[in-house]
Formats: structure tokens, sequence, C-alpha cells
């Protein structure tokens, strides 16, 4: 499985660079650029801290989906 997000469309949207959301939610501009290229998978308390920054629910920035393959 992967886990798919909008946090690149939605920093946009808000006018945040990658270091203006990393320091919002105490993490590393890197760790931002990485969530956003799917390279890595926040953990479910950073996800929850990203939405607020939003203000939008968990779903409607981050959803699974099956690999090729997978069930």
């Amino acid at each position: 499985m992967l886990l798919q997000n909008r946090v690149k469309e939605l920093r946009a949207r808000f006018n945040l660079t990658q270091e203006m959301l990393a320091v919002k939610v105490g993490v590393t501009r890197q760790t931002i650029a990485a969530i956003e290229k799917g390279s890595y998978t926040p953990s479910l308390l950073l996800g929850i801290k990203i939405c607020d920054v939003f203000q939008v629910k968990v779903e409607e920035v981050f959803w699974v989906i099956e690999e090729e393959g997978e069930r």
C-alpha cells in the first residue's frame, strides 16, 4: 500500500513554503519535501498537525492506494 497526499497542493493554496509549513508543524523542510514526494510516511501525529494547519480532515489530505498485486 502507498500513502498519497495533497500536501504540496494545499501548501501552495495557503502560500506556504516548505520551510514555513515545517516550522508550523515542528519538523525540517526536508521532512516536508519527503512527504510531498511520497518517500516518507508521516506519523499520525504529524499528519494531524499538517491537517490542522490547513484546517481540513485527515482524509482530505492523505489516502491509501493499493499497489498492483496487493490484496
